[in-house]
């Protein structure tokens, strides 16, 4: 049985350009981790315009031109930051180098989109909140588990149709495969990638700050584990998290390297909402041995219990979002504040955290 792997998670979606051919230009630069293919896809089925690839690493501008061959292929990062028509650079560098990289492309006037995790120390959070400030441009962050996620969308749009109330609880399941000999060395590197709680659990904790409709929040309390991987001395391969938000709201979530052999995807992610009217289930992967595509809602309310399939139904309205907003300066695909905000938290998590074993 073939299976995608959660690092080269890419989906693909409807084109729906909110540009015209040209209009927007962006690059994609440090290649390092695969979503970056995501990231891509996402922009240009909005309408954005890929000019430039780079990476230092031979292997991976070969494996991206294969991917995107109307890309050309720079020989610099500094012959992208020079370049004027490019509005928007995506990276997806090693995950404590992330910040860095913003920092040169908001210096070069660009707006940055970054996989998630967007940084690795709070040093680096107010780094990247004083670049903002000083240039005006955008650290936009790629929490692709909701943005690229269509069960996901739709949960926000029953949300914000009411649903299920008001929100008071999310459950978060965020369980990944690891595929050891195909990850980098620096995944393995508690510097490098952060820890758990700060890589995964930002997906869980942007999640829980969306759907809460929560603008701060406190972890509770925070756990790692290394139980399985020996071999690998840094790598957390399980933790969790307990956080209450400024609106009273609570959230618990796990993430962890457990996913077994026999599951047909990567991760059988699954979010629970709980509102005062009613609840949602998101099986975004999997609805294990009935299908292997995901997608699939769950909602009980006052009126109705009802199980949505919503593939290909709903997109990634994200990703010509963040177009308009470059082009605009408006916040319609997410706020900084927001970005941020889950950024500080899931490092914070991570500090935190009590080690089990």
């Amino acid at each position: 049985m073939e299976r995608v792997e959660g690092m080269n998670y890419m989906p693909k979606g409807k084109p729906n350009p909110v540009v015209k051919p040209g209009e927007f230009m962006f690059a994609a630069v440090c290649l390092d981790h695969a979503h970056i293919g995501g990231m891509c896809n996402g922009l240009i089925e909005a309408g954005g315009t890929l000019k430039w690839i780079y990476d230092p690493d031979p292997g991976k501008m070969d494996r991206y031109s294969s991917l995107f061959p109307q890309a050309r292929r720079a020989v610099s990062e500094e012959e992208v930051l020079s370049d004027p028509e490019i509005k928007l650079v995506a990276g997806a560098a090693v995950t404590s180098e992330r910040c860095a990289l913003g920092l040169r492309v908001m210096e070069a006037g660009k707006d940055y989109f970054t996989d998630k995790a967007p940084l690795t120390t709070l040093e680096q959070l107010d780094a990247a909140k004083a670049k903002v400030k000083a240039t005006g441009r955008k650290y936009a962050v790629y929490y692709s588990e909701r943005l690229h996620v269509e069960d996901a969308i739709f949960a926000g749009q029953l949300i914000e149709q009411g649903a299920i109330g008001k929100v008071i609880q999310t459950i978060g399941m965020g369980p990944h495969r690891l595929s050891a000999p195909a990850r980098p060395e620096w995944f393995f590197l508690k510097e490098k990638y952060g820890g758990i709680l700060c890589d995964i659990g930002s997906h869980q904790i942007e999640q829980f700050l969306y759907y809460t409709g929560a603008r701060d929040a406190a972890v509770v309390r925070s756990q790692i584990a290394n139980y399985s991987h020996p071999e690998y001395p840094e790598l957390d391969d399980f933790g969790d998290a307990a956080l209450v938000a400024d609106n009273g709201a609570s959230g618990y979530f796990r993430v962890d390297w457990f996913t077994p052999d026999g599951l047909s995807t990567w991760g059988d992610g699954r979010t629970f909402i709980l509102g005062t009217e009613g609840y949602i289930e998101l099986r975004k992967y999997v609805n294990i041995a009935v299908n292997n595509g995901g997608g699939t809602v769950f909602l009980a309310n006052r009126r109705e219990e009802k199980a949505y399939d919503i593939r290909g139904k709903v997109g990634y309205p994200y990703f010509g979002q963040l177009i308009l907003d470059c082009m605009n300066r408006t916040e319609n695909a997410m706020t900084q504040e927001h970005a941020f905000k889950a950024a500080e938290l899931c490092v914070k998590a991570q500090m935190q955290a009590v080690r089990l074993k």
